[in-house]
């Protein structure tokens, strides 16, 4: 008996993503809008950690930060669009293996993970030059710069193994359609056939601390920061210190507010395609702003571009 119930909890080998439905012949214009946002966001990070690495003029903490988060977004990308657009081409929906699925969502995990404590990190960093201007370069130095930029990984691994832990505890014995256009754990969490309340009171704290603590830990940075700001009694000087960060905010709070709709708002069914429409935005829009917004708002890499084409170009000569 106790052979046929494992047999039974062991019956679902792969999951079927619904993606966006059955779109018809609209699935080839989504096909080609992802495919342009994938070769634009690849592009824009490269680009961001060319200059970063070659520019000996971006080699501070400012830039350290965004080479990296660049280099995350690389990977944050390349880890949901390929799935998705190899679905599109197929239909619009796709299979996956359960191992799959786990290992698309372990990436998933530990890059967004990261991304939150990495932007809390670079909250602290401009909460420094705004606000302690005088001991930014001890406060800021390489290995303070390191220490965090590791921190921000070393803290997404652990919260997403222990995530990837209690994932291993479900059980998948039908249905195994996935209602999603990536593997996500509250979708995998509802195909369960075994008692998941458990599951969900260990995730709950687990999913503050790697996302509710460092989002709080940069509202505090900018709380300083508005501070600051607006006791600097020149408008000429208000503006400054604002530019230098708000790029940084733009970016913190597409993130953290698409985030915030999709977790929190009640999961209903009629929510469900809403849910997937803002999951876009922190998952395939945001790598695709973060260089466009750094690069398009930011004057020091609009020039390093310039002086790196410009020495290219003069090497091509030689």
């Amino acid at each position: 008996m106790g052979k046929v119930e494992e047999e039974n909890e062991t019956t679902v080998t792969e999951f079927l993503l619904l993606g966006f439905g059955d779109l018809g012949d609209q699935q080839w214009l989504l096909f080609s809008v992802f495919l342009v946002i994938y070769i634009v966001t690849m592009v824009g990070n490269i680009l961001i950690v060319t200059l970063v690495v070659a520019d000996h003029h971006l080699h501070t903490p400012m830039y350290f930060f965004l080479g990296i988060l660049s280099c995350l977004e690389i990977c944050y990308s390349s880890n949901i669009l390929p799935v998705m657009m190899t679905n599109l081409f197929h239909g619009g929906q796709g299979t996956i293996s359960i191992w799959g699925c786990k290992t698309q969502y372990y990436f998933f995990g530990l890059l967004a993970a990261s991304e939150c404590y990495l932007l809390a990190a670079m909250a602290y960093d401009r909460y420094v030059a705004i606000c302690k201007p005088l001991l930014y370069v001890v406060l800021m130095n390489g290995k303070v710069c390191l220490r965090l930029a590791a921190g921000s990984w070393i803290s997404g691994f652990l919260g997403i193994n222990t995530t990837l832990y209690i994932m291993h505890q479900l059980t998948f014995c039908g249905p195994n359609e996935i209602n999603h256009f990536f593997c996500d754990f509250n979708p995998l969490l509802k195909l369960s056939c075994g008692d998941t309340r458990t599951i969900q009171l260990l995730t709950f704290p687990l999913a503050a601390v790697c996302s509710l603590l460092p989002f709080l830990l940069t509202l505090t940075s900018y709380g300083y920061i508005v501070s600051a700001i607006v006791r600097i009694p020149s408008s000429a000087g208000r503006q400054k210190a604002f530019s230098t960060c708000s790029s940084h905010l733009i970016v913190v709070s597409v993130f953290y507010g698409t985030i915030v709709i999709v977790y929190m708002v009640p999961r209903t069914e009629a929510l469900q395609d809403l849910n997937k429409v803002f999951s876009l935005f922190y998952t395939v829009l945001t790598p695709l702003f973060n260089p466009l917004i750094y690069s398009l708002r930011n004057r020091e890499v609009k020039v390093s571009f310039r002086r790196t084409v410009a020495k290219f170009c003069s090497y091509k000569r030689i």
